[in-house]
């Protein structure tokens, strides 16, 4: 196991966040924790950075102004953006943060961001979600 995935490891840890998931080799986790929104979020090592992503959403058939509203949604983020992954039609939010640097405040940081963007943005994400 790397340097990198036991500090992850750590402060997910010192986050009181479960890990689910474990891929040494791959050196990524998966973090489930309902009551504060997240659902399979992905924290992947690929040295020199850390990817966080967590699936929100599929892109529906009728999107409308859905690619507009989550431009407009990114702009109030904190750390990280709401993103479309074309190969599988899914929205979902990304961050990235530097491995070497990594320290707990940033990523509870990042992690923050995601649960406030989920928090404020539900209800309009739901109503995409059933197009």
């Amino acid at each position: 196991m790397s340097e990198y995935l036991e500090t992850l490891k750590f402060h997910l840890q010192s986050l009181e966040l479960d890990i689910s998931e474990e891929d040494t080799e791959e050196e990524l986790v998966v973090v489930n924790d309902e009551d504060r929104g997240l659902h399979n979020l992905i924290l992947d090592c690929e040295d020199p950075i850390l990817i966080i992503e967590q699936a929100i959403l599929p892109v529906p058939d009728n999107p409308g102004d859905l690619y507009k509203r989550l431009l407009e949604m990114n702009r109030t983020l904190i750390h990280g953006a709401f993103a479309i992954d074309g190969e599988t039609g899914t929205v979902l939010f990304r961050d990235t943060l530097r491995l070497d640097t990594l320290d707990l405040a940033e990523l509870d940081g990042s992690i923050t961001s995601l649960e406030l963007a989920l928090a404020e943005n539900a209800g309009e994400l739901l109503e995409y979600a059933s197009r």
